[in-house]
């Protein structure tokens, strides 16, 4: 009497394959695609869409805008000084928003400043943890926007140029978790590119702090 393979148990060969790949589509939906689409919809204001029976729900969480109509805006519009303190100001608002989340965030991105890329692991647990506080920091952000007369897509601008400026890069998680909600792997690009000198004129006076809070940008804010 031959001994059944692993795998060929009571559901048979085929079967056992296709419990173990439905155990693994579970584990990516609840690990991976429903942190980041519940991370999207705080990030826009929305009610996250939970799964339906044995699919997930056909709503989709749009993506926030790329940094690609930033630079467009970027390219149009050299930095200047006032855009330099609007976005100061505007970010000590949106740090304040993040409250406690912000720790676990600043720890990311010290490692990401040592020249490492993060993993989708550690993407993850960051969507997971800042889930509940980053709808704040977005309405904070959107009223210093809107007191300072900023546009979302200047302020998208400006930070590239203020990132280049202090020589980190511009990852962004928000976009990371865009990518994870459609099943694609996401860009965590973590090449610097080079500064504007006049661009790097205007941030140095407020280095010290715009590095302090830096770590904000990995949200997309």
């Amino acid at each position: 009497m031959r001994r059944k393979g692993i795998g060929c148990g009571c559901l048979g060969c085929g079967g056992g394959t296709l419990l173990v790949l439905a155990l693994l589509g579970a584990a990516a939906w609840f690990l991976v695609i429903q942190p980041a689409r519940s991370f999207l919809a705080s990030w826009q204001g929305a009610p996250a869409q939970t799964q339906t029976g044995t699919g997930t729900s056909g709503t989709t969480i749009t993506p926030p805008p790329s940094s690609g109509t930033a630079t467009t805006v970027n390219t149009a519009t050299p930095l200047t000084k006032a855009d330099v303190q609007k976005f100061v100001r505007i970010r000590r608002d949106v740090r304040g928003a993040l409250g406690s989340s912000f720790t676990g965030l600043q720890t990311v991105w010290t490692d990401v400043q040592n020249g490492a890329t993060p993993n989708i692991l550690q993407v993850v647990n960051i969507l997971r943890e800042v889930g509940g506080s980053v709808g704040a920091a977005r309405t904070a952000q959107n009223a210093a926007l809107a007191r300072e007369g900023m546009s979302a897509e200047r302020y998208a601008a400006v930070r590239n140029d203020v990132n280049r400026a202090l020589g980190v890069p511009s990852v962004d998680f928000a976009q990371a978790a865009a990518a994870l909600q459609q099943g694609r792997l996401p860009d965590l690009n973590t090449t610097v590119q080079t500064a504007d000198p006049q661009a790097q004129a205007l941030v140095n006076p407020f280095k010290t702090e715009l590095l302090t809070t830096a770590a904000v940008g990995l949200l997309g804010l």
